[in-house]
């Protein structure tokens, strides 16, 4: 038995060598940078990732800005809901100050000046917290990126996507072998996403049946090589990852990246 999950596991990396596995960073370099602002995605871009993760909500007058939680509290200096304030109440706001002086002065991004930024150099996985389909789509046709993003969502949102726009990737999550049946038929999504929860091997087959990509996320305990070799070796086409230099370093080492 052990010598046949060695030879299925060498197998596995040897259709992985085949393909590659893309290197996600997730809130950009938010280890040394403020997590979801352009210092983070810049460093993220410079440790070799393939896709800087972006978390995008809507302001109480219609702008997109970059914020992982509901609120601001957190992230900068300031307090209140991100759906009830305005694009220029949270432009005032210092989001790297609380990181470190060197940070101090750092603004919330707009979802415009990251797809600008990632443009001709890294793709984009879009976690659509709070943003209608057609603003995901005109945003992302504003500049061109329809073949290099990614989105992250509810299933309702990737309808309304596909539909407006069908060269934008679709990702929505796994969650369980019949969920994710549902949403293969139901959708054919080009990748699907799986988390600590449902990367388990029951679904793992239902996207491999698919031939759909397979991006997991591997943060916190999970966020080191051994998990990664495991990942890789269980059919993962995409990591997230919170040390993305580590982790383009530990593909490169088995051949999975550029």
């Amino acid at each position: 038995m052990r010598k046949l999950i060695l030879i299925l596991g060498a197998v596995a990396i040897a259709s992985a060598q085949q393909t590659g596995v893309v290197a996600i960073s997730h809130r950009g370099e938010h280890l040394k940078h403020p997590e979801n602002t352009m210092p983070a995605y810049r460093a993220a871009l410079a440790a070799g990732a393939d896709y800087i993760e972006t978390d995008v909500r809507t302001t109480s007058d219609g702008k997109f800005v970059i914020m992982h939680d509901g609120t601001v509290d957190r992230c900068t200096n300031g307090h209140g809901d991100v759906a009830s304030m305005t694009f220029d109440e949270i432009r005032k706001l210092d989001a790297g100050a609380k990181f470190g002086a060197e940070f101090a002065g750092t603004q919330v991004p707009t979802f415009d000046e990251v797809l600008a930024f990632a443009k001709g150099q890294i793709n984009v996985y879009i976690d659509a917290k709070r943003i209608s389909a057609q603003d995901v789509v005109d945003a992302v046709r504003r500049h061109g990126m329809e073949d290099h993003v990614v989105l992250y969502g509810g299933v309702e949102l990737q309808r309304g996507v596909h539909k407006l726009e069908p060269r934008i990737k679709m990702m929505p999550e796994a969650v369980n072998a019949e969920v994710a049946r549902r949403i293969v038929d139901d959708l054919h999504p080009p990748v699907l996403a799986f988390d600590a929860r449902d990367f388990r091997d029951e679904v793992i087959g239902v996207a491999k049946e698919a031939k759909a990509g397979i991006y997991v996320d591997r943060l916190g305990p999970a966020d080191n090589a051994d998990s990664w070799e495991d990942a890789v070796r269980r059919g993962a086409t995409g990591i997230q990852s919170d040390h993305p230099a580590e982790l383009v370093l530990f593909l490169r080492s088995k051949g999975l990246h550029k």
